[in-house]
């Protein structure tokens, strides 16, 4: 994703009288969304059944779903049935349940054991506040975008609204005919069902998480953008007023794709639908059909770098994902510093150090004022859209890079990858991929750049030395806490117009270096080769 994002703050577990009980922890294993949508209302009609895998023994489930509000706006349950067979039990008596504090819990019609897979139905309706935003493009049509992230999905789904818990999904939505729906997956169905109103079944067999589950309804340009491998359509969805430019912007998401396939993996998705849309953020990862904000059609092809962003996050996010957001950058530094390769397999090795130039200031700015790690447990989720979890995150990746080399480098980005698609991951576990490809240990380098809420700060300066006749270059740690350990390059200029490039490894607050033969020191640049997130103070020689 590209800028913005959303709070979660821990809800405990829901006690009720009677015979339901505290929430069971469960696996969802899929999600089946029947949706009905309107232009005479924003009331949405949803019946979903959920099929899942209870962990622990017990009598009830506990849902994420958001409740009425005093404007009016959340959801209200109908019917739930528990368990739920399909064309088994239509006329089955009513589950009981409690819909409060935004917890749906469903009491089951008889106690269930730990790993049994049991399904549910749920009945409901309402105008969703958040999560599927009902709205009108600049041109004044009607549109229905889902923006789920990073916890707004039980807006307007009942599901568990947390990264952890990835599940397959389907959405059969009913709209009025003019419209055409995106979503995950495939389509498997488009039916007119009468003059007015058509129905469109897409399908995902890709477990996902709910931050990327998503249906776009609107009236679109469709153009098919090309094959990636020959096997995966690329399709550009943009609202027909503006279908020419906004093809020809979009045509830029097959080379993207057909880029980091080689360079990552195998894309995991069948399809990848670019969709012109009314998301909250510049852009939504969402599996297999990006949502990008509306302005983002130029006819200039103006926004590689955004496609670029959120295409990586097909890999990384959505297929390989943090357990919890505290490790967002795992979603957000990798989608940002794939994109600089990218850039930099494009343009060269100059854009590369232009556009990490550019990512270390916006570090050094946020981290001074904010003094908060990279991993970060914050209860607000919406804070995390910072410069730690894309810039820093991004600049890790870099000095990851230049640590163990290119190719050892490469391999992990690709060997992280395949261990966790499908899957879930924290830090912890990307830093002993690395260390298991690269044969070095890292838990000092990931220690001090992800978890410490400081940058180091380097004063440089220099003296002759008359005992040798050669010069004394100090480098000083003058930031809070102890002192990192990393490899400094400079480039020394020397009187004669000779010059070299020196490398100093430091690990205290404290160095000072002899250098013999070279004459009179005029000049020091610090980190020519851009390798280093450092903030550099020079001082005059003395």
């Amino acid at each position: 994703m590209l800028l913005m994002k959303l709070s979660l703050t821990a809800l405990f577990a829901l006690l009720f009288s009677g015979s339901i009980t505290a929430q069971t922890k469960t696996d969802i294993l899929h999600y089946r969304f029947a949706i009905e949508l309107n232009d005479l209302s924003d009331t949405v009609f949803g019946s979903c059944q959920i099929t899942l895998v209870t962990k622990t023994p017990g009598r009830s489930v506990t849902l994420d779903l958001q409740n009425l509000s005093t404007k009016g706006k959340g959801m209200i349950v109908g019917r739930t049935v528990f368990p739920y067979t399909v064309n088994g039990n239509d006329n089955a008596p009513d589950s009981r349940f409690t819909h409060q504090q935004n917890k749906l819990t469903i009491e089951a019609l008889q106690p269930f054991n730990a790993g049994d897979t049991l399904q549910l139905l749920i009945q409901y309706k309402g105008i969703p506040e958040d999560g599927l935003i009902i709205s009108k493009n600049s041109y004044g049509k009607r549109t229905f975008f889902a923006d789920n992230w990073p916890n707004r999905a039980h807006h307007w789904i009942p599901c568990v609204d947390e990264p952890g818990d990835k599940a397959t999904v389907e959405f059969i939505v009913t709209a009025p005919s003019q419209y055409q729906v995106v979503s995950n997956g495939i389509q498997v169905e488009e039916t007119n069902l009468t003059v007015d109103k058509k129905r469109t079944h897409w399908r995902e067999d890709v477990p996902l998480p709910t931050k990327v589950m998503v249906i776009g309804v609107a009236s679109f340009a469709v153009q098919h953008a090309g094959f990636v491998n020959n096997c995966i359509p690329v399709s550009s969805w943009v609202f027909p007023e503006n279908a020419d430019k906004g093809f020809y912007d979009y045509s830029i998401g097959t080379d993207v794709l057909a880029f980091y396939d080689q360079y990552i993996g195998p894309y995991p998705y069948r399809k990848l639908a670019n969709v012109q849309s009314k998301t909250i953020y510049g852009g939504m990862e969402n599996a297999g059909a990006i949502f990008y904000y509306e302005q983002s059609v130029t006819g200039q092809q103006s926004e590689q770098g955004l496609f670029a962003h959120e295409i990586v996050h097909q890999w990384f996010g959505d297929m390989a994902t943090e357990k919890s957001f505290a490790h967002l950058w795992l979603s957000e530094g990798f989608a940002t510093y794939l994109t600089h390769i990218f850039m930099e397999h494009k343009y060269g090795t100059d854009s590369l150090s232009k556009r990490m130039k550019e990512d270390r200031a916006s570090v050094l700015s946020f981290v001074k004022e904010s003094k908060r790690p990279v991993v970060d447990s914050t209860p607000n989720y919406k804070s995390l859209l910072n410069a730690n979890s894309y810039q820093k995150g991004g600049w890790v990746l870099h000095m990851l890079r230049r640590e163990i080399g290119d190719s050892m480098f490469h391999a992990g980005v690709r060997a992280y990858y395949d261990l966790y698609k499908g899957r879930n991951a924290e830090t912890k576990e990307l830093q002993a991929v690395f260390e298991k490809i690269s044969g070095k240990p890292l838990e000092t380098f990931f220690n001090q750049w992800l978890y410490r809420g400081v940058n180091p700060h380097v004063q440089i300066s220099w003296k002759e030395d008359p005992a040798t006749d050669g010069l004394i270059i100090t480098i000083d740690q003058v930031q809070k806490g102890r002192p990192f350990e990393m490899p400094l390059e400079m480039e020394l200029h020397y009187e004669g117009n000779s010059k070299e490039v020196r490398r100093f490894d430091i690990s205290k607050s404290s160095h000072s270096f002899l250098i013999t033969g070279k004459g009179t020191l005029l000049k020091v640049i610090p980190d020519p080769g851009t390798s280093l997130l450092a903030d550099f103070t020079i001082l005059s020689g003395k």
